[in-house]
């Protein structure tokens, strides 16, 4: 019973464009504009480090904001949820636009979070929709699909910055937002055909999910294997400017590379999760991530390569976090099914409150002394975290078995 999604009637499911469209908004809006930081620390005559802060505190508010969508979304509906959260996303892409100084566009950037409900959401419609093993199957389809912008979105905007200017990245996000606005209007019917009675029902409704152990697994696999890749958006631009001294455009190039494996490690994840079980799949993602991370460590230890062994090498955790996130992501909404709105929210605010804290720590440690090892430490030391929480999860499955 627990693995047992509401049923939706087939006319009623969102298409896979239209989950990709919703999901990929959000992957657009963390990292466009990431070549254009340098540029915009001259434009609002202020230092890198509070541009850093257009980062950080969106994955900060990132995290605030799911707490509050997930259990929204189980009360009221997926569908209200959704387009409220990206008519606010495109009215604050409007106040980054307008923004006179670094600190009012700040404010604007916060309320840009809120794009996160087509992520979150999209995933919580699946849920709806499937069981547990054809749930992560289909999740890793569609960010398949949305790792498609990733790939293309910092060269693209590396590309904008170095001919219109920083500001053509945050034009290019509203034109985007509005369109999936009005897809979303059409085509993103409802899911959640058994809402719960209240909001604070679910609030109540907290302890049983947080007193879930294996919930916890699941979503600690899921925040230390993302940890990684969020650490990565911390401190990899200013290794790519400052330590291998890369032009704008070709620094959106390399910062697309773990969308690569990224891509194919979701592949793998949407052709045989059903086969091989969510389990298998964390384990055998976090052991590639860690494989890749592990050598380009001993790589930058012993001597100095250049951006083609850095960036090359980053490409086996976009693989790793492919097969691991999308089971993870499944796991801890299928431990609690009538409550996987509220899981994918509380799940997605610790992997990106602890996804910003990463990212600013490794924006503060990472210098030119140091290179790219203390980088590589933090998402090596990230990449082996989640075999750790997968085998307790593992070992908690083994121990609910025995005892039934």
């Amino acid at each position: 019973m627990a693995d047992t999604p509401t049923p939706a009637a087939p006319r009623k499911r969102p298409g896979v464009f239209t989950l990709v469209a919703l999901a990929g908004i959000g992957a657009m809006a963390m990292n466009v504009f990431l070549p254009s930081m340098p540029a915009m620390a001259i434009y609002f005559d202020t230092t890198p480090a509070k541009v850093q802060l257009t980062v950080s505190l969106f994955l900060a508010f990132n995290s605030v904001f799911q707490l509050i969508i997930g259990p929204l979304s189980d009360r009221y509906g997926r569908r209200p949820i959704m387009l409220g959260c990206l008519a606010v996303f495109c009215l604050a892409t409007i106040g980054c636009l307008l923004a006179p100084t670094i600190e009012t566009f700040l404010v604007a950037r916060v309320f840009q979070a809120s794009v996160v409900a087509g992520m979150i959401l999209s995933r919580a419609a699946v849920r709806d929709m499937f069981s547990t093993n054809e749930a992560a199957s289909m999740i890793g389809y569609v960010t398949m699909g949305m790792a498609v912008v990733p790939m293309f979105a910092p060269a693209l905007g590396g590309w904008l910055e170095q001919f219109y200017g920083w500001q053509a990245s945050f034009a290019l996000l509203l034109g985007f937002g509005v369109l999936i606005l009005v897809l979303a209007y059409f085509k993103f019917a409802e899911t959640n055909l058994t809402p719960q009675p209240s909001v604070m029902a679910q609030f109540r409704a907290y302890p049983e999910l947080l007193r879930a152990r294996r919930f916890w697994g699941y979503v600690l696999a899921a925040a230390t294997c993302s940890g990684a890749f969020f650490a990565y958006l911390g401190g990899s631009p200013f290794i790519g400017s400052a330590i291998f001294g890369l032009k704008e455009a070709e620094l959106g190039a390399y910062l697309s590379t773990p969308a690569i494996g990224y891509f194919l490690g979701n592949w793998i994840s949407g052709r045989y999760a059903v086969r091989v079980g969510v389990n298998k799949m964390i384990v055998w993602g976090s052991v590639l991530a860690l494989a890749g991370m592990a050598l380009n460590l001993a790589l930058f230890t012993l001597a100095t390569p250049g951006p083609m062994v850095f960036f090359g090498l980053i490409i086996a955790m976009g693989l790793g976090n492919g097969m691991c996130l999308p089971n993870a992501m499944s796991g801890m909404m299928s431990v609690r099914p009538h409550l996987a709105g509220s899981a994918t929210g509380i799940g997605g605010t610790i992997m990106t409150g602890g996804g910003a804290a990463l990212s600013l720590l490794a924006s503060t440690i990472v210098d030119v002394e140091s290179g790219a090892t203390s980088l590589l430490w933090i998402m090596t030391i990230c990449s082996a975290l989640p075999l750790l929480a997968i085998g307790y999860v593992v070992w908690r499955e083994r121990d609910i078995q025995a005892a039934s």
